[in-house]
């Protein structure tokens, strides 16, 4: 475990938002990214309902953001062919591997960071 004290995590996270805004890939909400980051480092499957109740919004909140990022191809939506009520949600090449540059990113990040 890394202990950070609280003015080293808001340096990082500074750090990691200003390298994101300086590039040039896809600039998430952070509510989009709670639900990307959800996707991809939890086991699946995703539904929207279950990232309403495990983000304490509801669902057409969810929609709006997987639309914005089934656009950028970062997530997919399907139906459940066995429950066609149930919207799942799967990751995409794209996103794994905006996911993994983002952890490359935070990870550059905290290496540069003060002791």
């Amino acid at each position: 475990m890394v202990a950070l004290r609280p003015l080293q995590a808001l340096r990082l996270w500074q750090q990691v938002c200003l390298a994101e805004v300086r590039g040039d890939m896809p600039d998430l909400t952070e509510r989009q990214m709670a639900i990307l980051l959800t996707v991809y480092l939890d086991p699946p499957p995703h539904t929207v309902r279950g990232l309403a109740e495990k983000l304490k919004v509801t669902k057409p909140v969810i929609t709006r953001a997987l639309d914005t990022m089934g656009a950028m191809k970062l997530l997919a939506r399907h139906r459940d062919q066995r429950d066609r009520r149930n919207v799942l949600i799967r990751r995409t090449v794209e996103g794994a591997l905006f996911v993994e540059r983002f952890g490359d990113v935070v990870v550059a990040n905290a290496a540069e960071l003060p002791i």
